[in-house]
This record gives structure tokens, C-alpha cells and sequence, in this order.
């Protein structure tokens, strides 16, 4: 097995990565539900057009389960991580979530699709999420509300469960019409919960910022996610997605003047090493399985 897939989701997890700093940019005031909304709007409409006019989509024959599946788990992450957040703070709720997806993500591919993790992938989980918690353990929210942390592990879980559901897609359809169609159908789901609507959208200064992070940080990310999933397990890929905080931490430093302590720039350097640890060790690991194939 190449790198590529590895790279691939290392890129989503970068662009992902933007959107905290590209927030900065809009009004204030604007729910965060309703800029998840509009941004998966832009990014499966898009990619929606693209493929329409690619004749890329069969309607009658498409694996609509998986795609209603993964598209009511993205959307349910965003409200429960964005709920997660009033509770118990931006740092708890960002170190809850993304802390526990990477187990819930490698227990569902155990318990229901018979895929054992691999020790590479424990060592690099335990690296990551420890480097996760020294990065945003300064931050000064040390706010802990039960109904909080409750709500940021079930949000841990929508994303391992989306994650899950996206790589059965994959395996059924093409990656662009599968980022497209789950997420004209998440825009669809939270449109309910979006109290600010969609015209703020063409007000002041949103509209550019909304338009990179519904091409950017969805589509394209979104692509680079689900093609390195068609290659590497969904365990791995949500570990290697915890290089999204690590991500919006180097711009908050370099873009917005944030300062890091000491113990916070342990944290990168722990999920840097989580990530070379899954990337390389993984590469290893299929290498020497695909050898064995070969003489069996």
C-alpha cells in the first residue's frame, strides 16, 4: 500500500483545520448551526452540479442507506459537538470529541464489520489523544459538565459512526457523487436547527468566507477524506484526522497571535508523533500483509 491514502486524509484533516481561523472573518452573532448548514449546502451543491452534469449519479440503483446514514451522522456531530461546546467549553468539548472518536471508530469497525485495530493504531491513538488533551489543557476552560461531556462523546461517536458509513459508500459508489449527495442531505437536516437562515450569508464580509470553507474545508476536504478511506481503515483515518486541532492550533498561532505554553507545544509534538507512528507503521503493517497474501 502507497502513502497516498494516509496524505489524503491528512490533507482533510488540514483543511478542516481552517475553519476555526476562517470563522474569525465572519459576523458576529452567527450561529454555528447555521454555518454548518450553508457550508454543507455550498459544498454538496456544488459537487451536486458537477456530477448531475458528469451524469455521475443513478438515483434508482444508488446506496441510499448508507448515504441517509452518513449524512444524519455528520449532521447530528455538528449539533451535539456545537451543543457540547455552551456546557462545558470549546477546549473540553474539542478534547472529548475528537479524543474519543478514534476508540468509538475502532470499536463499530470491530464489533460490526469484524476488523480487529491493529497495535500500530493503539500506539498511535494513545500518542495523539494524549497530545490532544497537553494542547488544549492550558486553554483555562476547565469547565467539566456532565451533560456536556455526554453530549461531546456522543458527538465523538456520530463522527466514527459517519466515518463508518462513508467507507461502506465508498466501497459502493464513486467518491465526488458520495461527498455530494450526504451533504445536500445534511444541509437538508440541519436546515431545521439553523435559526439565523441563509441570508446572512450575502451581508458584509460572510460571503467569501462561507465560500472557502464550502469548497475548501467541505468539498475538498471531503473528497481527500473519503478517497483515502477507500484504501485504509476508518480506525485509522479518525486518528489521522486528529491533525485537524493540531492544524487550527499552528494558525491560531501564526494567523491570530494565540500563544501556546510549553506543555501545549508537548501536545503537538505527541500528535505529530501519533501521526508518523499510524502513518508510516500502517504503511508497514499492510506491506507485510499483502506479502503474506502473496505465499499463502
Amino acid at each position: 500500500m502507497n502513502i497516498l491514502p494516509y496524505i489524503f486524509v491528512l490533507f482533510a484533516a488540514v483543511l478542516w483545520g481552517t475553519t476555526g481561523t476562517t470563522q474569525t472573518f465572519l459576523q458576529e452573532g452567527i450561529s454555528p448551526i447555521a454555518v454548518a448548514c450553508v457550508r454543507s449546502a455550498i459544498g454538496g451543491g456544488v459537487l451536486l452540479i458537477a456530477v448531475l452534469f458528469m451524469r455521475k449519479i443513478h438515483l434508482k440503483t444508488w446506496s441510499w442507506k448508507w448515504t441517509v446514514m452518513a449524512a444524519l451522522a455528520i449532521a447530528l456531530f455538528q449539533c451535539l459537538f456545537f451543543t457540547s461546546i455552551r456546557f462545558t467549553g470549546v477546549a473540553v468539548g474539542t478534547v472529548v470529541t475528537i479524543g474519543s472518536s478514534p476508540v468509538f471508530s475502532g470499536c463499530i469497525e470491530w464489533l460490526f464489520f469484524k476488523r480487529r485495530p491493529t497495535r500500530v493504531w493503539g500506539i498511535a491513538t494513545i500518542l495523539a489523544i494524549i497530545g490532544c488533551i497537553l494542547l488544549f489543557a492550558s486553554r483555562g476552560e476547565t469547565t467539566i459538565h456532565p451533560l456536556g461531556i455526554l453530549l461531546a462523546l456522543c458527538a465523538g461517536m456520530m463522527f466514527a459512526i459517519y466515518t463508518n458509513c462513508s467507507k461502506q459508500l465508498t466501497e459502493r459508489e464513486e467518491t465526488l457523487p458520495s461527498v455530494a449527495m450526504t451533504f445536500i442531505l445534511c444541509a437538508l437536516f440541519l436546515l431545521p436547527f439553523s435559526q439565523d437562515g441563509v441570508t446572512w450569508v450575502f451581508e458584509g464580509q460572510n460571503f467569501l468566507p462561507m465560500l472557502f470553507m464550502g469548497l475548501f474545508a467541505t468539498s475538498l476536504a471531503y473528497i481527500f477524506y473519503l478517497s483515502g478511506l477507500e484504501k485504509i481503515s476508518s480506525s485509522s483515518a479518525v486518528t489521522l484526522s486528529l491533525a485537524e486541532p493540531l492544524t487550527a492550533a499552528m494558525l491560531g498561532v501564526f494567523f491570530v497571535g494565540e500563544y501556546l505554553s510549553p506543555m501545549s507545544w508537548v501536545g503537538v509534538l505527541l500528535l505529530l508523533g501519533g501521526i508518523i507512528v499510524l502513518t508510516i507503521g500502517g504503511r508497514k503493517a499492510s506491506r507485510e500483509n499483502e506479502v503474506s497474501e502473496e505465499t499463502t
